[in-house]
Parts: C-alpha cells; sequence; structure tokens
C-alpha cells in the first residue's frame, strides 16, 4: 500500500511542476504567476479541488507522443470566495505554451458543464499561444466546444475571464463572450491577428501591447473591463467582483453584513449641484455618498467616461449602478456610452440585480461621427435593455434631463419603478435657449426679448414639477436624504414579480 501511495504522490508532484522548474523560472522572470500559484490566490486557502490531473494528450504526430506531461497545460477545479463556490480554469503556459489541444478543451468544457449544472460562477485564467498546431482540426473543434459552453452558460452564470498572458487567434473568442474581462499590463494581450499579420497585409507596424494590450482593450476597444499592474493585483480584484455576485440566476444577489445607516443624511449633497447648469461636477461624489461604507466597484472605467457603470451595496444587498458623468463631454450619451451602459443593464436583468440610474443628460451627442457612426441604432440598444428589463428600477434626475435621453434613461415611461428628482432637475423637450431660438426664431433680433423669453422657459419647464404633475416623476426630494429614500424604494421592491410575454428570444438591434 505505501509503494502505490508514494507512486500516486510522484505523480502528482510531477503533475505540479507542470513544464518543470527551468519553465516556471521562466514563467516569474516575466513576472507571470503560474497557473496553480493563480489559482492559490483566487480561492481560500485549501479550498481548491482539482480536477483531471493525470490527463494527457492523445497526440502522436510530430513526436508528440513522446512528450505527454500530466494535466495538459491546464489546471481545472473548484474551490471557494469567500465561502461561495466557484469553479475555475487556469491555462499552464509552462506546458506547450498552454496551448489548447483535444483533452486540454475537454477538461474547461467538462468544468463549465458543471459550473452550469450546479449554479455557480467560472473563471477562466487565459495564458495560452493558441490552438496546439500538432493536433489540427481537433484542437479547433475543442475550440468550437468551448465557445458552445460560454454561449450556453451566459446569462446563467457569471462568467469571469482573467487574461494573464498571450490569448490570440480564435482563443480570444472565448472571454469575448464572458461577462468581464481583467487585464494585466504589459504581459497581457488579446487580438485576433498578430503584429505580424498586421504588417504583412497592411503595412502597419505596430506592437503587441499596441495592437491588443490592456490599455488599449480598456481605453479604445473596450474589450476589456479593466487592467491592473501585475496578476495578484487583478486576482485579488476578481475576489471583490466576485463578492458582488449571485452564484446564478436561480440565486439572489449575495447580501453581507453591513455597518452604515441606510438612514444616513448627507448634508453635503445639497450642494452638489453648482448654481450655474454649465457647471460640471463629479457624479462619484453622490455614488459614494449613497452606497454603503462608499464602496463602488467600478466597471469599464477607463472606457467612455461620460457614464458610470458598476456595483454598490444598499443594505449589504447588491445593486447595479448607472450614472452619467457631467465631467466628461457634459454627461452626454454617444455611441460608447450607450453600448456600455446597455451591456451592463443587461447583465444586471439576467441576474436579479436592482439597478440604480442617476440622470444628468443633457442629451445625445451631436455630430456627424455619431450619425455616420450609429447613434440611432447604438442609443437604441440602451433604451432597448432598460425597456425589457424586469428586475427592481429606481432613478434619480439630478439636474439635466432632455430630449430623447430623458426617455432612455429608465424614465417612468420603461417600467421604472420609482422615479424621483432632486429640486434642481430640470425635465424639457430641450435646454431654454436651443428651446426659445425655435419656438421664436421671428424675435431673433431682439435681444432682450430673447433672454426675456429664456427666462420664462426655465421658470416654467426648468424644474421637476411639470413632470411630476403628470406622475412621471414619483417624488422631489431633498438632496440630503437620497441615501434614504433610494435605501428604502429598493426594500419595498424586492419581492417585485414581473414577467415580460413569452418569446424564443428578442432581437436588440446589435
Amino acid at each position: 500500500m505505501n509503494d502505490i501511495l508514494n507512486e500516486l504522490e510522484a505523480r502528482r508532484a510531477a503533475a505540479r511542476l507542470g513544464g518543470g522548474e527551468a519553465r516556471i523560472r521562466s514563467q516569474h522572470a516575466r513576472g507571470k504567476l503560474t497557473a496553480r500559484e493563480r489559482i492559490e490566490l483566487l480561492l481560500d486557502e485549501g479550498s481548491f479541488e482539482e480536477f483531471d490531473m493525470f490527463v494527457t494528450h492523445r497526440a502522436t504526430d510530430f513526436g508528440m507522443d513522446r512528450d505527454r506531461p500530466a494535466g495538459d497545460g491546464v489546471v481545472t477545479g473548484w474551490g471557494t470566495v469567500n465561502g461561495r463556490l466557484v469553479y475555475v480554469f487556469s491555462q499552464d503556459f509552462t506546458v506547450f505554451g498552454g496551448s489548447l489541444s483535444e483533452t486540454h478543451a475537454q477538461k474547461i468544457c467538462k468544468i463549465m458543464d458543471m459550473a452550469i449544472r450546479n449554479g455557480a460562477p467560472v473563471v477562466g485564467i487565459n495564458d495560452s499561444g493558441g490552438a496546439r498546431i500538432q493536433e489540427g482540426v481537433a484542437s479547433l473543434a475543442g475550440y468550437a466546444e468551448v465557445f458552445q459552453r460560454n454561449v450556453l452558460a451566459s446569462g446563467v452564470i457569471p462568467q469571469i475571464s482573467l487574461v494573464m498572458g498571450p490569448c490570440a487567434g480564435g482563443a480570444v473568442y472565448s472571454p469575448a463572450m464572458t461577462d468581464f474581462i481583467l487585464m494585466v499590463k504589459d504581459t497581457s494581450y488579446m487580438f485576433v491577428t498578430g503584429p505580424e499579420v498586421v504588417r504583412t497585409v497592411t503595412n502597419e507596424v505596430v506592437t503587441a501591447e499596441e495592437l491588443g494590450g490592456a490599455l488599449t482593450h480598456t481605453r479604445k476597444s473596450s474589450v476589456a473591463d479593466a487592467a491592473f499592474e501585475n496578476d495578484v493585483e487583478a486576482i485579488i480584484e476578481a475576489r471583490r467582483l466576485i463578492d458582488f455576485l449571485p452564484l446564478s440566476n436561480r440565486t439572489p444577489v449575495p447580501v453581507r453584513p453591513f455597518f452604515d445607516d441606510p438612514a444616513r443624511v448627507e448634508p453635503s449633497l445639497d450642494t452638489l449641484i453648482p448654481e450655474s447648469a454649465n457647471t460640471p461636477y463629479d457624479m462619484k461624489e453622490l455614488i459614494a455618498k449613497i452606497a454603503d461604507e462608499g464602496d463602488f466597484y467600478e466597471i469599464q472605467g477607463e472606457f467612455a467616461k461620460n457614464i458610470l457603470t458598476g456595483f454598490i451595496r444598499l443594505e449589504g444587498s447588491t445593486v447595479g449602478v448607472v450614472a452619467n458623468q457631467p465631467t466628461v463631454l457634459a454627461g452626454c450619451l454617444d455611441i460608447d456610452a450607450s453600448r456600455k451602459a446597455a451591456r451592463f443593464v443587461r447583465f444586471c436583468d439576467a441576474f436579479s440585480i436592482p439597478i440604480l440610474t442617476l440622470v444628468d443628460v443633457p442629451g445625445f451627442l451631436p455630430g456627424t461621427a455619431q450619425e455616420y457612426g450609429g447613434i440611432i441604432k447604438h442609443g437604441a440598444k440602451l433604451l432597448f435593455a432598460y425597456a425589457e428589463a424586469t428586475v427592481p428600477k429606481v432613478t434619480l434626475i439630478t439636474r439635466k434631463a432632455y430630449g430623447g435621453a430623458y426617455d432612455v434613461m429608465a424614465s417612468k415611461h420603461l417600467r421604472g419603478d420609482v422615479n424621483y428628482a432632486w429640486p434642481t432637475a430640470e425635465i424639457a423637450v430641450m435646454g431654454a435657449k436651443g428651446a426659445v431660438e425655435i419656438l421664436y426664431r421671428a424675435e431673433r433680433g431682439d435681444s432682450e426679448a430673447l433672454a426675456q423669453r429664456t427666462r420664462d422657459y426655465e421658470d416654467r419647464f426648468a424644474n421637476p414639477f411639470v413632470a411630476a404633475e403628470r406622475g412621471f416623476i414619483d417624488e422631489v426630494i431633498q438632496p440630503r436624504s437620497t441615501r434614504r429614500r433610494v435605501a428604502r424604494a429598493f426594500a419595498m421592491l424586492r419581492n417585485k414579480v414581473l414577467e415580460n410575454p413569452w418569446k424564443k428570444h428578442d432581437n436588440i438591434p446589435l
């Protein structure tokens, strides 16, 4: 029996070494952790249960039958994050460069199938050179099997991708279909075609970092949600993100102990809105003063900064936040902001996370670039996302809510449950100056008359009371009481039941 146990431990030790000590040292020299070190950091200490440690590839061509390392380049299993179940796979770059083979893919699919059946998030740690060329079409088939699981899991369990090394070619489409992508600066990159191919086909000279690095995908393409300095920071933030998310679409949002009074009054909010309507202010200040302990986990913070998306807690329970940011483009909605917010709203709705919308929007951004880029269809994505959402929706208008953007931002007309406004809110078709120039174009030469008309228009429409008279605003509230009113609104909506008409699926304007 001792011989058998010794053999088992020897096999385990060999499997844990992956590609060997020399390759592990090379991985560390690049500033990267190994696949197993990443899992140890991600999961609670001692909670990891590994599956398929001894699986090997079945390829025989190109001398592959003489090199069959245990595990085949990916570590899979399950564990816990702060006591909650999570499934994980971590590609091992020290084994064949983390390349995906038929059995490598089967290990990933097995874990994803278990995650779907048991209702728990799956975290994929990507560090791979791509398809294993020696296996040909079998490797490509493996990718397609993984893609199919990504699609089946979408909206059923949260899927988080940590890109901690290369992720190129067809491999990029698996992370692309997950809910959140976190990258590491300088060591991770994603692209469909690499710099060499780009140079050959288009004569463009570009580095891997410029083409598909973390900063490119967080600031320009919006492929990734956040970029971090190193593996450790990325994994710590992944744990924090998981804490906000439900285990699946069948479980409620997590609730954790809180020490912040839901009835907390914030007198400073009474002066948050500047006296001049054209002076910006930071909407993050309002979010921090509404949230428990001021904790705001921002999603895609470096992209489309004119709109904010992320998670807070109210009375210990997760709430999704969408907010216009007046400090960037005056908070206008544009193509990028609409896409960013629409995807976030649909994620929240899929996992029954209530949505708080903070509105200060002067309208959609004008210009030929926006019109030619399809602002009509992209803006419709956000409208569609809010309109189809059945989760509790609380909206607060702090200042401007003009034109179609008023409708789009979770208005009462899109089945908003509770719609509040501050006394500083202005709800109208457009700003006073533009409206007067249209209504009284015959008086354009008379500046004094136009100024008086503008003041009259502001007195009549630049306030929340016209909308309140029609029931489009449920209550005009004091800014200082915002946290209490919002928390009570969500508490009232905890047992909300709303269903959309049966359909195979909708046809959102993609």
